[in-house]
């Protein structure tokens, strides 16, 4: 029987060493290429456009992104520009310019790109809806003119608001899928983490709802990675950080 070359052999060995100190996570099982997608949080302040990336696979049905890059507009958010509607998509050119360096130009046509106003927006569409009405027909003209695949621009409930936000905390946490020793995406075991979400004047709790019999609640249903999760959110007014900071001075000078 023919021996194989000493340095055949250690060379075999080294490989195997690479082999085996190498992340799973690192050697890909199939062929992936990345898509990504734009998301515009037009929040009180601020606005900010976030570019996330994920590959073709799926685990049951749900993609498994990441956050690629973001980019703060600058200027105030998109509701204090009620009065000159014609000026909030020139706000948002910097940032739509950036985002097409970012992503490769092959990839303009089929990136959807989404805008989503929250609290401000829902406070001006209450005070006066032919104003928010203006400024989302003048985002959407703005929006539509970029190679993306626009896909909207809304005003996003509070209930959808938090719910994402309860989304975002879990999918951080890994409660929903986790990488396995082999480095394979698998349903986790942990349970799922409640949200509290502080802010100016109010304070809300979002949680999972657990029993089946529980009674009716305003709740968001959401099918992520093969499972239902119904997800409800507690809303607490007067008891945002603005009351908090109030009852602490009152205490200080009582």
């Amino acid at each position: 029987r023919e021996l194989l070359p000493p340095w055949l052999v250690i060379a075999a060995g080294l490989t195997g060493i690479v082999l085996l100190c190498v992340s799973t996570k690192d050697v890909p099982t199939t062929p992936l290429w990345s898509k990504y997608g734009i998301v515009l949080d037009a929040g009180p302040s601020h606005t900010t456009l976030l570019i996330y990336q994920w590959t073709a696979g799926k685990v049951n049905n749900t993609g498994v992104i990441r956050e690629w890059s973001s980019c703060t507009v600058q200027g105030p958010g998109v509701s204090n520009y009620s009065d000159s509607p014609q000026e909030v998509g020139k706000s948002l050119e910097p940032c739509l310019h950036w985002a097409q360096k970012e992503i490769p130009t092959e990839q303009h046509s089929q990136t959807p790109l989404y805008l989503g106003g929250t609290a401000s927006m829902r406070q001006l569409n209450l005070t006066n809806p032919i104003l928010s009405d203006a400024l989302l027909a003048a985002l959407t003209v703005a929006l539509k003119s970029t190679p993306f695949d626009f896909q909207g621009a809304q005003i996003l409930s509070s209930l959808d608001e938090e719910a994402f936000k309860w989304v975002a905390v879990n999918y951080v946490l890994e409660n929903f899928i986790k990488y396995d020793w082999r480095g394979h995406l698998v349903p986790s075991s942990k349970e799922m983490a409640g949200v509290l979400s502080l802010e100016g004047t109010s304070a809300q709790l979002t949680s999972q709802m657990e029993e089946e019999n529980e009674a009716p609640k305003e709740e968001v249903r959401l099918q992520l990675y093969g499972q239902t999760h119904k997800v409800h959110t507690c809303q607490c007014p007067c008891h945002g950080t603005e009351q908090l900071r109030s009852r602490l001075l009152s205490m200080l000078i009582q």
